[in-house]
């Protein structure tokens, strides 16, 4: 098709003027850019996330459940590395919570492989389509707990199985053939923008109006931390002066 501006020169002709009719069409699709584009940013830093417990492992503890491991503590290893701690760029999510209700979102795809999610824990709107892939060479066989519409079945290798969420609420989404499989879905109404921090704890929220808001952390299915206020104008806002902590250290806890 070649360069834009080269056709559009040809186009025109040398010293001609653009009609009028162009210049009020490229005036409403700058607008319309203008409005699509997200208001501003939501800037932060987490903390404390070393300290966040998955279920998973708090079950894995209980000696009746008969789930043994065979790994032996390092002594070069120092005692703060050897404890278990969750992989936050996809088991926690920060979450930008408006004043008010939220349209669906479009269809969002989960992947399942390695016996996990991807994410882990997710908020949405009520009525957003969830995708999910297996990338297994294997069936996995995913239901909601407590949940009619969304009961066990197989998803084959490569298949895809939707699911709506609801309403408002937690879901827990397990694996029939992978036991310690484990995912959160949060119904929230009032969702408006989502990130999932790095692994040194930054995070970016996209919102697309100014107004007030809430962010929260969720892990695991819950609220983690504070919900911090947060009011957003045409310009970013960074509030990692003032680092979100999602958790306390376990004093019983130290990687024994």
């Amino acid at each position: 098709m070649g360069e834009p501006g080269k056709v559009f020169t040809r186009w025109m002709g040398a010293g001609r003027a653009a009609p009028r009719w162009l210049a009020v069409a490229a005036g409403a699709l700058a607008l319309a850019a203008a409005t699509n584009a997200p208001a501003a940013r939501i800037r932060g830093t987490v903390v404390g996330t070393q300290n966040l417990i998955n279920p998973v492992w708090e079950e894995a503890k209980d000696p009746e459940r008969h789930l043994f491991s065979f790994r032996e503590p390092v002594p070069t290893v120092r005692a703060e590395l050897r404890r278990l701690f969750p992989f936050i760029p996809k088991e926690l999510c920060i979450a930008a919570l408006s004043a008010e209700k939220q349209p669906a979102q479009k269809p969002i795809l989960i992947r399942i492989g390695g016996g996990r999610t991807t994410p882990v824990t997710i908020v949405v709107t009520p009525g957003t389509e969830l995708q999910f892939q297996n990338t297994d060479p294997f069936a996995h066989r995913l239901y909601a707990v407590g949940v009619g519409t969304f009961g066990v079945s197989d998803t084959v290798k490569g298949g895809v199985r939707s699911w709506t969420v609801s309403g408002p609420g937690t879901f827990e989404i397990r694996d029939e053939a992978a036991p310690s499989l484990r995912m959160w879905v949060i119904g929230e109404p009032n969702l408006a923008g989502l990130s999932y921090p790095s692994l040194r704890g930054e995070f970016a929220l996209a919102v697309d109006a100014a107004g007030e808001y809430r962010v929260q952390a969720y892990f695991a299915g819950k609220k983690v931390g504070p919900e911090i206020p947060v009011k957003v104008g045409t310009a970013d806002v960074d509030l990692s002066k003032q680092p979100l902590k999602v958790a306390d250290e376990n004093k019983g806890d130290k990687g024994n």
